[in-house]
């Protein structure tokens, strides 16, 4: 009686279940759920099936990339049909087809080959990894056309997301509902060893906003950095470090933030170290963030642009440390050609950066012709500009005016 118990418990999908994984009232036509690895993803897309099975939903569309991953993931993965399923319940596979007792049939489908969906009908479709299709709105617009038997039928698009067309269209649909859950809420059921070496690696990183929290990462036709020229830095002597400073011209509630940026020099290359961009505060008060970047770091100098604040710039960081070596710097071209030449660098991967420069990095990719980061000041762009273009431009092509 106790394992009998045990097994009613363990193929609860209620009781094991988040909020999130449980399908969304209301009505909708496709279920977007967007996770990083591990997140239980697939668990979410076998146990729906289940669910529509047990109602006797029927026909299904099983899609995977290929036939090759829907059957050993999807439908024999750890967290596939047959898993979540007790035996009693449990389908058979015959050929490409699932079916159940009751009579439910699910047909297995690779959306690698998408003309495949042409003359198949279906009641819904559970669709896997469908940022990995290869042609994906080709096999997802034949799947539309097939998705018409029942009194409501939908689909459920389960997904790390990649910043393609599709899921943009999706996310844009008012039909769609979607749902997010990071790697880290489903701790409890990974493994301790890949929770500290892959989840601790990555966190914060442009790949693990992508691949860990299930961010749609995407990037801005025309800019001049894209997410796939981030580099992360993985060690290094660094025989120079500076802290670069773009001051706001006033300190109130409505200032353009103060751009504090630490970079330093490896090798050819740099690497940025941290960003301690401060907004509304005193100019005193940014001075002293400044300052204390350069200890921290044991850095060489501060850079620090004086268009807007000329001398009063210096004697301020002065005022807070004398003894602080001071380069200023005065900008006599416009940001976009200043950022140029620095954007190159990164294109050719001379430019790395730490973990945990999520801010900047959006700013960047953001940046604009107009000088503009999403409609506002890139005060971390410019810092950054000026540490970059001071370590690694103005020794054999000067950027830089200094006073």
């Amino acid at each position: 009686m106790l394992d009998e118990a045990v097994e009613t418990k363990f193929y609860d999908w209620r009781h094991w279940s988040y909020s999130q994984q449980r399908e969304p009232a209301g009505d909708w036509t496709t279920w977007l759920f967007m996770g990083g690895r591990g997140c239980g993803k697939t668990r979410t897309g076998a146990e729906w099936v289940r669910q529509l099975a047990n109602d006797r939903v029927s026909p299904i569309a099983l899609v995977g990339e290929t036939m090759n991953e829907a059957l050993a993931i999807m439908v024999r993965g750890e967290s596939g049909i047959f898993a979540v399923c007790p035996e009693e319940e449990r389908p058979k596979l015959r050929g490409h087809q699932l079916i159940w007792k009751n009579g439910v049939e699910a047909t297995l489908m690779s959306a690698s080959d998408p003309d495949r969906f042409r003359g198949p009908q279906f009641a819904a479709a559970w669709c896997d990894e469908v940022a990995k299709w290869p042609d994906a709105e080709a096999a997802w617009d034949q799947l539309q056309f097939g998705l018409r038997l029942g009194d409501r039928p939908r689909q459920l698009a389960t997904t790390t997301p990649r910043p393609i067309a599709l899921l943009r269209r999706l996310l844009a649909d008012p039909k769609t509902v979607t749902s997010h859950m990071k790697t880290n809420d489903n701790h409890a059921h990974l493994a301790p060893d890949f929770m500290e070496a892959v989840v601790g690696r990555y966190r914060g990183s442009i790949l693990g906003r992508q691949e860990l929290d299930g961010e749609l990462i995407e990037d801005m036709p025309g800019a001049l950095w894209q997410r796939g020229m981030f580099r992360r830095f993985e060690g290094g002597e660094i025989r120079r470090i500076l802290v670069a400073v773009d001051p706001p011209v006033t300190g109130h509630e409505r200032s353009d933030a103060c751009g504090i940026i630490v970079a330093g020099r490896v090798g050819d290359g740099a690497v940025v170290l941290e960003d301690r961009t401060v907004r509304q505060v005193a100019p005193l008060d940014w001075a002293r963030r400044a300052v204390a970047a350069y200890e921290a770091h044991g850095a060489d100098a501060i850079v620090v642009e004086v268009n807007q604040g000329g001398d009063l710039v210096q004697a301020l960081i002065a005022q807070v440390d004398g003894k602080v070596p001071v380069r200023p710097v005065r900008a006599n071209r416009g940001k976009w050609l200043r950022a140029e030449p620095v954007a190159a660098l990164y294109g050719r991967g001379l430019v790395r950066h730490v973990d945990g420069l999520t801010e900047l990095e959006d700013e960047m990719c953001a940046f604009g012709m107009d000088g503009r980061s999403d409609g506002h000041s890139p005060d971390r762009v410019d810092a950054l500009v000026w540490a970059v273009t001071e370590l690694l431009l103005n020794e054999s092509e000067p950027r830089v005016r200094r006073l």
